[in-house]
């Protein structure tokens, strides 16, 4: 089971550091917990976790149409990780580029 899949950078999250906040935020497996989910992200970016918060983001439903009439389906549902760091640390999620 893999705890983080990818981080989410959008608008929202990229307004937290612009903020001043030290919070990022990640896509995680659907059954991780917040415990793992830490400890992950302190191994991976050898930060300090202060907190974590979970969702679970339900799939949009999707609608198309085709040959054969409408066809109507749904993405995955997925679970999103907001995590804390202690004031003055950051994660760049650049560096390797």
């Amino acid at each position: 089971m893999t705890i983080l899949k990818r981080p989410i950078i959008t608008e929202k999250t990229t307004g937290f550091t612009e903020r001043g906040l030290t919070q990022y935020g990640f896509e995680v497996g659907i059954k991780s917990t917040k415990n793992q989910i830490k400890a992950e992200v302190e191994r991976v970016y050898e930060v300090e976790v202060l907190g974590v918060n979970t969702l679970i983001q339900r799939g949009k439903a999707k609608t198309r149409y085709s040959k054969r009439g409408v066809v109507k389906g749904k993405s995955s549902n997925f679970k999103k990780a907001i995590v804390t760091l202690k004031e003055g640390q950051v994660i760049d999620f650049y560096k390797h580029i």
